[in-house]
């Protein structure tokens, strides 16, 4: 079992599809970067997506995962400088697997390291290949670091291959970056209401 912060937990710890109580969590953990991770509920991403750890030691992946967990722990405990140096010991034991660099680049970013964390994520991204439970919540979160700073092209990228993974909310997030989507919703949108309301439309 892999253990990642939400999305930011989606972000870190195993995600669920994501519905409309999960993007208000996810808004939180973007706008509140200091609330614990276990406060933002509903993050997890399918659980269908696993990771492909069977090229590693089996004893070393056993110590890798473990240290994750006290990582996770010690993160929700708010001590993130404890939890970076666990997921760094990771990193180095198993400096090939993606999981660690997921998990760090979401205490770089608590931590206001947004260059940082963006790293950890194309390590993740790169070491995962693009698939996987891993590769799918750090193009999430890739995605929405990419949108604070208003890189839409490159975070609609990400969510579009987050949601070819099975990722509900970055399905969501690609339709809302997307211009030509967000002009037929607004066509849609017009003429159902001129449908619900005739009288109105009418008298405009």
């Amino acid at each position: 079992m892999t253990f990642h912060f939400c999305l930011f937990s989606a972000v870190f710890t195993d995600t669920n599809k994501m519905a409309s109580a999960q993007d208000r969590a996810v808004l939180q953990a973007i706008f509140n970067p200091t609330t614990p991770f276990g406060d933002i509920p509903g993050l997890n991403q399918e659980e269908e997506l696993i990771d492909d750890d069977t090229g590693f030691d089996t004893e070393l992946l056993k110590q890798v995962k473990e240290l994750e967990m006290q990582g996770v722990t010690a993160a929700e405990a708010g001590d993130l400088q404890a939890a970076l140096q666990l997921f760094s010991q990771a990193i180095q034991i198993l400096p090939g697997r993606a999981s660690a660099y997921n998990n760090r680049a979401q205490a770089l970013r608590l931590q206001g390291n947004t260059a940082g964390a963006l790293m950890d994520l194309d390590q993740a991204i790169s070491l995962s290949s693009g698939i996987g439970r891993t590769a799918c919540q750090a193009l999430v979160q890739r995605g929405l670091l990419r949108r604070l700073t208003c890189q839409n092209d490159e975070a609609r990228a990400d969510f579009e291959k987050a949601a070819a993974l099975g990722s509900e909310f970055a399905r969501q997030q690609a339709v809302v970056l997307n211009p030509y989507a967000a002009l037929c919703n607004k066509m849609l949108t017009e003429v159902i209401n001129k449908l619900r309301n005739p009288e109105v439309s009418e008298t405009q």
